[in-house]
């Protein structure tokens, strides 16, 4: 049935504020910008940013209003080559961790922050095993 996840689309209030932190906080390549959407890409993945006008339009013409009332409206996760690493990274680009580097039972080292819409975001790395000494 399911084979992968090919794009993430995040539904945002502000757009223009959110593309901003995707491109120049967080450093993703932008491959699209409109005036309700932007695009990125992650590995082997679009992420999208859009307006609930044009999620609405995407998903139903228009029929179904998109509402954003709250916020977290989301989590998405992602794999870093090291946690630590790109957590003082972030930070210095001034990112707000709202929970550090942080071994987990199951096996990822994770770190959790909240772009400028409160979304959720966690990145995470294979907990390395500790050499034999």
């Amino acid at each position: 049935m399911f084979r992968r996840v090919v794009a993430t689309e995040l539904i945002v209030r502000d757009l223009a504020t959110c593309t901003a932190f995707y491109r120049d906080t967080l450093g993703l390549t932008m491959t699209e910008n409109e005036a309700e959407s932007a695009a990125f890409k992650i590995g082997d993945v679009y992420f999208f940013l859009m307006t609930a006008a044009a999620a609405s339009d995407l998903v139903s013409e228009g029929a179904v209003e998109v509402k954003l009332d709250g916020a977290p409206r989301g989590l998405l996760a992602v794999e870093v080559e090291d946690v630590d690493v790109t957590y003082e990274t972030l930070r210095a680009r001034g990112v707000a961790f709202l929970r550090p580097p942080t071994d987990q039972p199951w096996g990822l080292r994770t770190a959790h922050f909240a772009d400028p819409e409160g979304n959720f975001w966690e990145i995470l790395q294979p907990i390395r095993p500790k050499p034999a000494q």
